[in-house]
């Protein structure tokens, strides 16, 4: 288990003060090249399907792909979307972009034509970088009026020869990252992160781990999501870690990877539970086991902690606070709903509906301030509006504070769905449902599963009795959805589903009926 090297306030500080120069502070832009620079001994960046791949090959090829960016004509602060499985073609456009001083937007690899198309006409990218297998996707998006898409194809490869730019930088406190993440009006949502908040976070996260050179960090989570990239892309580039870096989650790509002997493992919960139906995977080198995204069960905590004698890291955050609010690192067993103190530098206070602070104890909904927070949602004003005010954050998640100053999570105020890690809203998936001239009203809610953490459910209401329906239903979903998003289950009646008093499907009656 992890024991702080140091005062956590100390060590903040002291990190803090080393990367800022001039009184600015580091530039996410510039990571890379740091890393480059400051890195220069055996210590691979990443572990890619057996390769090693060195910290400046990695710098001169994003370099020399950000040069064809603004060759091409990328302009400071024009956003650029990215969609790759985990590769090294991932890092090498992410930092391109970032190195051109654009926007990088990091797309979800399992979205669909609809979904996508919603995220190019917002984002408004002046370029997609993707692989060559999901071009033709894109080529079908936004009725294909579309900005050039570049693939891995058309990333150059610089010779020996090759002089990088220098990197573009910024002001800290504008938009850096656009990560898109599912919006509760059904159709994904921009969170617009700033350098400030991407270097202090990863900064705060690494204050509580205190992990450092030749770490060797396992990368399986998908590098669209923000944990991944908090855990394998900005802190692992900070203090010059190893990442081994695994394409998918499937049980030979762990198990080809896992010889390479990590010494982090971060996971979600259903990972953890795919972990324990391997039941003997070699998981010997690893000092500490992180899970965020999720609620980890109880039963996959205690299968895990039986068959491999270790126990996981409960944290907690979302896309919104860059991501980290807590990490619990203490060696000593505790319900699964414990996820720790609140990292330094960040405030909590449990409000109540009148927005009142609540003293230790009591149950409310948490709301954050610190530098971490979102600058807020991309072109979205009034759902900003509604969750920051006067620079706190409204979570939407209960919980209370325990005597220790830890957080424990009651239950969330959302409807959300956690899939794996993925967040999933109920009314995207309705909204499709109810598309079928059969349906007169649907009601998705999420159902435990030790696998995949919770999985989507569809009740429905329908005006007349008809035959194979689910099937119909589920092909509907199935071509306007991301796979994980479809229902694993359609529940299908002419009877009446239960509503509040003011007409909408009232979700409490479904979940009792789980």
């Amino acid at each position: 288990m992890i024991q702080p090297k140091q005062n956590e306030e100390q060590f903040f500080k002291e990190t803090l003060d080393e990367i800022t120069k001039d009184g600015r502070l580091l530039y996410v832009g510039s990571l890379l090249q740091r890393a480059a620079q400051k890195f220069t001994g055996e210590v691979p960046a990443l572990m890619y399907k057996d390769e090693p791949i060195t910290y400046q090959e990695l710098y001169a090829r994003a370099s020399a792909l950000s040069k064809l960016l603004k060759e091409q004509g990328l302009q400071p602060r024009e956003r650029v979307l990215i969609c790759f499985e985990n590769s090294p073609e991932f890092y090498v456009a992410y930092f391109a972009v970032l190195q051109a001083g654009a926007v990088v937007a990091p797309i979800n690899t399992f979205l669909k034509e609809k979904e996508l198309t919603h995220i190019v006409s917002d984002a408004q990218p002046r370029f997609i970088i993707t692989s060559s297998d999901r071009k033709p996707l894109f080529e079908q998006t936004n009725g294909g009026n579309l900005p050039p898409i570049i693939t891995e194809q058309d990333m150059p490869t610089p010779d020996a020869s090759f002089t990088p730019d220098e990197p573009i930088e910024l002001e800290p406190d504008e938009m850096a990252a656009l990560l898109y993440t599912s919006g509760t009006t059904g159709l994904p949502k921009g969170v617009m992160l700033s350098s400030r908040n991407i270097i202090t976070n990863t900064l705060q996260g690494l204050t509580r781990l205190q992990i450092g050179y030749k770490e060797r960090i396992f990368g399986v989570l998908p590098l669209f999501h923000v944990f991944a990239q908090a855990a394998c892309v900005w802190s692992a580039l900070f203090v010059g870690a190893t990442v081994i870096l695994v394409p998918k989650i499937d049980r030979r790509y762990i198990l080809s990877a896992l010889k390479h002997e990590p010494t982090s493992f971060i996971g979600v919960p259903a990972l953890y539970g795919l972990m324990c139906l391997l039941k003997t995977a070699p998981l010997g080198s690893v000092k500490f086991f992180l899970s965020g995204g999720d609620a980890m069960p109880d039963k996959i905590r205690m299968y895990f902690e039986l068959l491999y004698r270790r126990k996981i890291c409960n944290g907690y955050g979302l896309t919104e606070t860059s991501p980290v609010i807590s990490i619990d690192c203490d060696d000593v067993a505790q319900p699964t709903n414990v996820v720790g103190k609140p990292v330094f530098g960040i405030e909590c206070e449990m409000r109540d509906e009148q927005l009142t602070a609540l003293p230790e104890g009591q149950i409310g909904e948490l709301w954050v301030k610190g530098p971490n927070v979102m600058l807020g949602y991309y072109n979205a004003q009034e759902q900003t509006e509604k969750v920051l005010k006067d620079g706190w954050f409204n979570t939407g998640d209960t919980m209370y504070i325990d005597k220790d100053g830890k957080l424990i999570i009651t239950g969330r105020t959302k409807d959300l769905i956690i899939h794996k890690g993925i967040n999933i809203y109920p009314q995207e998936i309705e909204n499709e449902i109810l598309g079928h001239p059969n349906v007169i009203r649907v009601g998705v809610i999420g159902k435990k599963d030790n696998t995949h953490g919770e999985i989507p459910i569809a009740y429905v209401q329908l005006r007349q009795e008809e035959e194979g329906i689910e099937k119909k239903l589920r092909a509907l979903t199935s071509h306007q959805l991301a796979p994980y998003k479809v229902p694993r289950s359609f529940i299908c009646s002419v009877e009446e589903l239960a509503t509040t008093a003011t007409g909408k499907v009232d979700k409490k009656v479904l979940r009792k009926k789980e």
